[in-house]
């Protein structure tokens, strides 16, 4: 009993510096329903957070907005790791968890769920990545002018052979043949992705393939990832812009959206990794600059963080209204997913993560200075 005591007495010591109360009523006080929380949570730190969460030992008024709090004043670092959680960051550090094998079971392991889910969750195009909520009125118009600012920001014109690296489910890839006559081809590791998105963009100059970015053979005008980068893992950057110089035609551009971190680092938060993202790493400017600062000019980085919080606050609104259509899915893998949607939605709110597009062109070329263009009635300037 004395144990759980310590533990609680630390716990409320540390939510109070955060101005957090237990059982209170604002949106970021919280409900602990089980006291083994207390002692989970300073044992595990973000691993226990989450499975504690997933478990029903707590709840939030607002769980974007405890989140927010928490990542704001960084409360994590009260928190000394225990030995098996550093070991567990150590291993993680220590191998390379993106492989074309690991890759694949990866992709599988959060892509391959269900499309009942992202068809319900996402927008008309099933865009699973930021919206660009400038001038946007709602999710669908928010996705539908990030993909047209991609477009724009890689000058797409007809009949260029465009490379959609990480393809989804080919909304971004029928978009960009549809709207701006690009030859498309796009690659995803993950079964169900390819299935639905040759679906959708049939009738297209549009070629998917269930491939990995490192299988890719061919030259093309443009290359594109969007929402891939985080996938890819530090110890595999390198290689990514190799493959980027092997394929980009030497006139052309890329363009890079990712999800970024403010710190350079070579493991994730150990709750995404087992549960969301495994093998999934988010990189610092730093990291991609280091791969890319002899062979690359980065013409652009355009930081729209954010539009992430809207935009994940908008999928879990969608989830949440459509959940009585969706009976495949159990109690404990709402709360899982509620979890990852809010907390994240919250990590961005604190600016704890951000979300840049970087446009890149080949270095020791001379070439007429990048405009970044904007999307939208330019009436509604905000």
């Amino acid at each position: 009993m004395a144990d759980i005591d310590e533990a609680r007495d630390l716990g409320f010591e540390i939510l109070r510096t955060a101005g957090i109360e237990v059982g209170g009523d604002r949106p970021r006080d919280i409900a602990v329903h089980d006291d083994r929380f207390w002692a989970r949570v300073l044992a595990d730190r973000e691993l226990g957070l989450g499975e504690s969460y997933q478990e029903g030992w707590w709840d939030a008024n607002q769980l974007d907005e405890f989140i927010a709090e928490v990542q704001t004043l960084d409360l994590q670092s009260l928190i000394r790791p225990r030995p098996a959680l550093a070991l567990r960051i150590l291993k993680a550090q220590a191998r390379n968890r993106q492989t074309v094998r690991r890759a694949r079971r990866n992709a599988r392991a959060h892509y391959d769920i269900g499309n009942d889910l992202y068809e319900r969750m996402l927008d008309k195009r099933m865009i699973y990545s930021c919206g660009y909520w400038h001038r946007a009125a709602d999710l669908d118009e928010a996705q539908e002018h990030k993909l047209e600012l991609i477009c724009r920001k890689l000058h797409l014109e007809p009949g260029m052979r465009l490379l959609d690296i990480g393809c989804g489910w080919g909304g971004f890839a029928r978009h960009a043949a549809a709207e701006h006559g690009a030859l498309v081809t796009g690659v995803t590791p993950a079964h169900e992705q390819a299935r639905l998105a040759r679906q959708i963009c049939a009738g297209l100059p549009v070629d998917i393939r269930k491939c990995d970015y490192r299988d890719v053979a061919g030259r093309f005008d443009r290359i594109v990832s969007i929402g891939m980068m985080e996938h890819v893992g530090p110890r595999n950057l390198r290689t990514f812009f190799r493959r980027c110089d092997d394929l980009l035609a030497e006139d052309g551009m890329m363009l890079h959206h990712t999800i970024g971190s403010l710190v350079s680092k070579n493991h994730t938060d150990p709750w995404f990794d087992k549960y969301i993202f495994p093998g999934g790493v988010v990189p610092s400017l730093a990291q991609i600059s280091s791969v890319t600062e002899k062979n690359w000019v980065i013409e652009d980085v355009h930081n729209f963080g954010p539009y992430y919080d809207r935009t994940l606050m908008a999928w879990h609104r969608n989830v949440t209204a459509a959940w009585d259509d969706l009976p495949a899915y159990d109690g404990r893998f709402r709360r899982t997913w509620d979890y990852y949607l809010l907390s994240s939605a919250g990590s961005f709110r604190a600016r704890a993560l951000q979300l840049w597009q970087i446009v890149f062109t080949r270095s020791r070329r001379r070439s007429h200075v990048y405009h970044r263009p904007t999307v939208g009635p330019p009436e509604s300037e905000s």
